[in-house]
């Protein structure tokens, strides 16, 4: 079960997988519809299960697949790494590298570093992944990550940058509106912006600040994107990272004395990979890049 076609039936039950059906599915890998009909029948015959089963809905996973799901996951993530390690392997500073970040930092951090390095090294190929979710280093989802927690896995090469400051924010437009509040109780009285779902940050975040609750929040986005577009715009208050604050003379510090909560930022990658020559340029020019950035806040 290690050769291309079945990595191929593989590829097409993720597809049908995500996409619950045939047809969608084709247009989503390329393939014709039969084609991918004979793929999900050959890996249930070569399984002995049962993978989807039709309703009006399109087709549902079985119990089965939803447990393959993973394994089938984490097989597209090493091909892929595979590609990325063929494509620069023997070349030098050339190929694939998968840099994975948070949307705030994938956004506004980022992308001036992962230009300068591509004028630096012109055949690098930068794959930048945003996402909240912590991607799996070990099952190589990614090749280097940026995260604001330590990496604990062993095999994974980590550095810790240092931190940046988490403060409250406001637009000035704002705050000629509604007035600048003087303590953390009157925080009530504003409109506050924060998540709609319960995340790790936010029972932190209460911890620091009991007013920070969803109950609290006037406007309510689980991505952080669209909180830092809605504090830009004037909507209300919300947390901010200082540096990135710094950059807009109209975004207001709010109550710095009662809320300035540290976030350390990190840079990891699997320890097979040290010595490749793509990740390692790559992880010291954002190594470089995330010092400079830590080292900005006002």
């Amino acid at each position: 079960m290690a050769d291309a076609d079945d990595w191929e039936h593989y590829r097409t039950f993720l597809g049908v997988l995500e996409h619950a059906s045939l047809s969608a599915a084709a247009r989503a890998l390329g393939l014709a519809q039969p084609t991918v009909g004979r793929h999900v029948a050959a890996l249930e015959k070569t399984l002995g299960l049962v993978l989807f089963t039709r309703s009006p809905s399109g087709l549902l996973p079985t119990d089965a697949a939803l447990e393959l799901r993973r394994h089938a996951e984490a097989m597209r993530s090493h091909a892929s790494a595979l590609r990325r390690a063929a494509a620069g392997a023997g070349s030098g500073v050339a190929g694939a590298v998968r840099v994975s970040a948070s949307e705030i930092v994938g956004t506004e951090v980022l992308p001036p570093l992962l230009a300068r390095l591509r004028a630096e090294q012109p055949r690098l190929a930068i794959e930048l992944v945003l996402s909240n979710r912590v991607q799996d280093l070990l099952q190589r989802e990614a090749d280097i990550a940026v995260r604001m927690t330590q990496p604990r896995q062993e095999q994974l090469v980590a550095r810790r940058i240092g931190d940046v400051e988490l403060g409250l924010y406001a637009h000035a437009d704002y705050l000629q509106r509604r007035g600048m509040p003087q303590s953390t109780a009157e925080l009530r009285a504003h409109a506050l912006i924060g998540y709609d779902e319960e995340t790790p940050f936010l029972r932190a975040a209460r911890q620091w600040l009991p007013v920070w609750d969803r109950a609290a929040f006037a406007l309510r986005a689980d991505s952080d994107l669209a909180q830092l577009a809605l504090i830009r715009a004037g909507a209300g208050i919300g947390i901010c990272q200082a540096a990135i604050a710094a950059r807009d003379a109209r975004l207001v510090r709010v109550l710095p004395e009662q809320f300035a909560v540290p976030l350390p930022v990190w840079l990891a990658m699997h320890e097979d990979l040290r010595h490749s020559a793509r990740c390692r340029v790559t992880f010291d020019a954002l190594a470089q890049g995330l010092l400079a950035y830590t080292g900005a806040q006002a």
